[in-house]
């Protein structure tokens, strides 16, 4: 209880606050500094931050592995420069290679040959953005879809049945086949989706068997003539896409990229407007936040539940479309899907479960695959170092105090440190 001036209804220190000049008062900041806040605080800067030091922990594997490094350390001492530059040689090679494989080709005779493996990116990305942007839908909602390797191979299988089983107009053949493999997705997730709601099976646990239910279901497939094994062959092959159902190449025949990347970005301009201008939309978002505050609002949970995993896997089943209609047109097997599914973990992680965030991380996850081959390749470095590099990403991206500690970043505005509580100076008169 303070003290109050006689004759005002005010405390007293108040007052004294009040009374004190505007010059004497702390500054506000001014916008420039309230918006660079935001900037060197906000989760893009730390994505950004945790892909540059997964690149310099790259490197310095890589410079480890390096048989002129090893040779030169021997008499490092005698003569160390020659050390130091068979380090900067080996890492600048590397990382040279991995962007002349990724986006631009500098010893190409003419530019139509040098942005090939820009091309060559996005075809990797296209599958990563669509699966990373089901898997992101599904964390905005607090359901964790671990399950892309079988909403893939659901989406590519029932997309590639409809590829090569069927004989219809062009257009509609190849709508109809993405739209096969898209709920043939969906359906896996709403599967998941109602043993969540109505029996409370965790989503996490239900979609890890579902991996393997429907991997060996396809292996068993493949194997069985007249089911999904071409006519005549022995090997677990389907039959080679009808060439009225396979994405059109956007670039002409000397590129990889396809259709599907158009798609992709049609996918994340759905998702974007789903997630933040929709009524469905808003009804996600809350219950992720909290669901049982979301309950008590009238929102039908159960029912989010089932549509927001829908939704997830549909997408992810997308990736299995873009993988059996645009880059193995010829007939796929049992491992179509690459580690795709897995893959979009990661994206959605990177891109903070963002649409366009996804699609950043998408391209860079693209590029990564893109380069690497290019990487192994020239300098003969291990193409396992790019999935260390993917690996050191996420586990930055899980740690954000890490990543502020190193770059010596303020806390966001939100946080603050725990203080020890002081005891009071304030005198308190207690009253009969």
């Amino acid at each position: 209880m303070s003290d109050q001036i006689p004759g005002s209804g005010q405390p007293q220190e108040d007052l004294e606050v009040s009374q004190v000049p505007p010059a004497a008062r702390a500054p506000e900041p001014s916008v420039a500094t309230t918006v660079l806040r935001q900037i060197v605080t906000g989760n893009a800067l730390i994505s950004l931050l945790a892909v540059l030091l997964a690149l310099i922990v790259g490197a310095i594997l890589i410079v480890a592995v390096d048989p002129v490094v090893q040779q030169t350390a021997g008499y490092f001492f005698s003569r160390p420069s020659d050390m130091l530059q068979a380090m900067w040689n080996a890492a600048s090679g590397a990382y040279s290679s991995l962007f002349q494989g990724a986006i631009y080709n500098f010893g190409a005779a003419d530019f139509a040959s040098g942005i090939r493996p820009l091309t060559l990116t996005l075809t990797f990305a296209t599958p990563l953005i669509v699966a990373g942007l089901g898997v992101a839908l599904s964390f905005r909602v607090g359901l964790f879809n671990i399950g892309g390797q079988a909403q893939i191979l659901t989406g590519a299988v029932c997309a590639g049945y409809v590829g090569f089983a069927f004989d219809l107009p062009p257009v509609i053949h190849l709508i109809a086949a993405i739209v096969a493999g898209v709920v043939g997705g969906a359906l896996v997730g709403a599967l998941v989706g109602v043993l969540k709601a109505r029996t409370g099976a965790h989503e996490v646990i239900v979609t890890i068997m579902l991996n393997y239910i429907v991997l060996y279901l396809l292996r068993f497939l493949l194997r069985t003539p007249g089911a999904l094994q071409a006519p005549g062959g022995n090997n677990p092959k389907t039959p080679p896409m009808k060439s009225t159902a396979i994405y059109p190449l956007l670039l002409g025949p000397n590129y990889t990229l396809h259709l599907g990347f158009i798609v992709s970005i049609l996918a994340t301009i759905v998702v974007w407007y789903l997630l933040n201008r929709s009524n469905l939309g808003f009804q996600f978002r809350a219950v992720g936040e909290n669901p049982n505050a979301a309950r008590v609002a009238g929102i039908n949970v159960k029912n989010i539940y089932v549509w927001a995993l829908a939704i997830s896997a549909g997408l992810v089943g997308l990736a299995g479309v873009a993988q059996v209609l645009g880059t193995v047109t010829s007939g796929f097997g049992e491992s179509i899907d690459a580690g795709v599914g897995f893959d979009a973990i990661t994206v959605a992680l990177l891109g903070r479960s963002r649409p366009w965030g996804v699609f950043a991380a998408g391209l860079l996850f693209g590029a990564l695959k893109a380069g690497g081959f290019a990487m192994q390749a020239n300098n003969s470095v291990p193409i396992d170092i790019i999935l260390v590099v993917q690996s050191l990403i996420v586990l930055f991206i899980a740690a954000p105090p890490l990543v502020r500690a190193i770059f010596r970043l303020p806390q966001p505005p939100g946080s603050r440190k725990l203080r020890t509580p002081r005891p009071s100076s304030k005198k308190v008169v207690v009253t009969r």
